[in-house]
This record gives structure tokens, sequence and C-alpha cells, in this order.
């Protein structure tokens, strides 16, 4: 029989405070129409002072638990995607897991920034399908507010804190779970989205800096691109898609990645207007918010994708 790596649950956690367009406009130069246009974005939420990635990773597994109907000693694995960890070591997963109580199984971070989510399924997917893992708690959160160049006006105002988890169970003989996954990165293109600062270079934290335009131009071509690859692989066309659920980093990208997948938009899940970019945290900060509204009906196909830096992009076509 087939072995899949089926989704059990799905929770989210947003810090409590909202900041919306209007804030910004007195912080930096910078109109809510300017924000709204360029991005779609109208609020994003910003962590509390205190208030660390692990904290947001660890209310939303409790989340996704519960919706799972599992206690958090039935987990035998986390992968948590983050940019933004609480400190240089130890993974915030293990924070998460000492958190969480779980003294047995393993625990570790992925880093591949906004596309981190699809990179920590597909690992997941990998331990499951190799017998290695048989419930993993998949996790993207980011507190990427405190990263930010508030001297960048293009930049500070698109981008939010949140977090998002999955369960994920081994299961046989079913039709549901992850039918593929495509994951790919392309160094030359790293100076398009990076941070200026850590560890081995300047031994700060550093803040974003991004090329908008060309990251523009590169996600949707290449997130056209991973999406019809995983449907190959999955054996399925995009007229197989009930939804798309992005990274959800700016509506424009969104609508012409839709376009360009020939899927349309009444079909995709968009959040981006009330949390802004929250990286690895998007798309199960999204398909959480899509599940809690009953969007998903059992049997259908959904098509996660996401790109960020690096270059790195990937997406998971999942049954639910």
């Amino acid at each position: 029989m087939t072995l899949r790596a089926v989704m059990r649950g799905v929770g989210h956690y947003l810090p409590a405070r909202v900041v919306e367009n209007s804030e910004l406009e007195t912080m930096v130069d910078t109109t809510d129409e300017w924000i709204k246009t360029r991005s779609g974005i109208e609020r994003r939420h910003f962590a509390a002072d205190g208030e660390l990635t692990s904290d947001l990773a660890t209310n939303a597994a409790l989340a996704a638990l519960k919706n799972a109907g599992m206690g958090a000693s039935e987990i035998d694995a986390i992968v948590v995607a983050t940019s933004t960890p609480d400190t240089t070591f130890p993974a915030v997963a293990t924070v998460v897991q000492g958190k969480l109580g779980i003294t047995k199984g393993f625990a570790f971070d992925v880093q591949a920034v906004c596309a981190g989510f699809v990179f920590a399924m597909a690992n997941a997917n990998a331990l499951i399908v190799s017998g290695q893992a048989t419930r993993v708690l998949v996790i993207g959160a980011e507190t990427f507010s405190r990263i930010m160049n508030w001297e960048d006006r293009t930049t500070c105002v698109l981008f939010g804190d949140g977090a998002g988890a999955v369960v994920l169970e081994a299961q046989e003989g079913t039709e549901a779970g992850i039918l593929a996954t495509d994951l790919n990165s392309d160094g030359q293109y790293r100076d398009l989205l990076y941070v200026d600062g850590g560890v081995s270079s300047t031994q700060t934290a550093g803040v974003l800096v991004m090329q908008g335009k060309e990251v523009f131009r590169h996600a949707v071509e290449k997130l056209a691109q991973t999406a019809h690859t995983a449907l190959d692989k999955a054996g399925l066309s995009t007229s197989d898609v009930d939804w798309v659920v992005p990274h959800q980093a700016n509506l424009r990208i969104i609508r012409s990645t839709a376009q360009k997948m020939d899927v349309p938009m009444s079909q995709v899940v968009v959040t981006v207007q009330d949390h802004g970019n929250t990286s690895a945290a998007s798309i199960p900060l999204a398909l959480s918010v899509a599940h809690e509204k009953g969007t998903f009906s059992p049997g259908q196909v959904l098509v996660m994708e996401a790109i960020g830096g690096g270059l790195a992009w990937g997406s998971v076509v999942l049954r639910v």
C-alpha cells in the first residue's frame, strides 16, 4: 500500500498588535493608497516586546494539535521553517519541543526564507514516507518586524509577524495527503533579497534588503513553473486544482501567477491584505484561515507555492 503524509490538523497564531497602513503613515514616508496599490496589504501584525518566534510557533502548534484532536505526546518530529530564530542556536523547533513538553523524537529548523514552509513540508513528507516519523508538526513562524529597515519605505511596509502549523500523519491506503513536491534554488540571485547581517559577517542581526522589481520578475515565472512541475509529478494538471494557497507576499504577484497557471482568482486563497508578508508563516497562516472558514472539502486538491531569498522556490500538491 502507498504510504502518504496526510494533513490531520492545521492552526495559526497572530500577535495581538494590529498595525494598519494608517499607522505606518505616521512612521515612514508612505500612504495607505501607495501600500495597497503596490502590494494589496491593508494591515499586518507585530509581535509584542519580548514575544519570540518560538512563542508564535508554539501557539500555532497548539492550535493545530487541537484541530487534529491530538496531544503533543503523539508527535515524534517537529520541523520549523523560520528566518528569524530566537537565538543563533538552538533551533526554534527544539524550543517549541520543550515548550510542548515533548521529550522524545527530534526537532530541527529549515531556512529557505519565504519558501521555508514548502521546504519544511517536503522534508516532513520525506521523513514520513521513509518511515522515520509517524506524526510531524510542520510550522512556519516569523518575527520579520525585528529585521525591517525603517528608513526603507519600499520594504518596511510589506512585512508582518505570525505563525501557522500543520500536523502531518502517516497513513496507508488513502487518496489524501501530499501527492508531490518540487524544490528549487539558484544562488546566483542571492543578492536580490537578503539580510545584510549575520554571525559570521557582521555579528549583527542586520536588516532586510530587496530589489523588488527583480524579485517580482522572477517570482511569477518561477512560481508558475514549480506548480506545473509538482502537478506533473502527481499526474495532475491545473484543471484538477481546486485551490491554490500561495505565499502571501504581494497581491499583484498572486494574481499574475494565478493567470499564468490558468487558475481563476475565485480558487485562490488570499490573506495578504490582513497579514502582509509573513515569510515562512504565510502559507500555513492562509491555509489555517481558509480551513477555519470551511473553504476546503475532503478530496479537494491544493497547490501551495512560494519563493524567497536564495533565490529558493518550490511547491506542494496536497489532497485534503
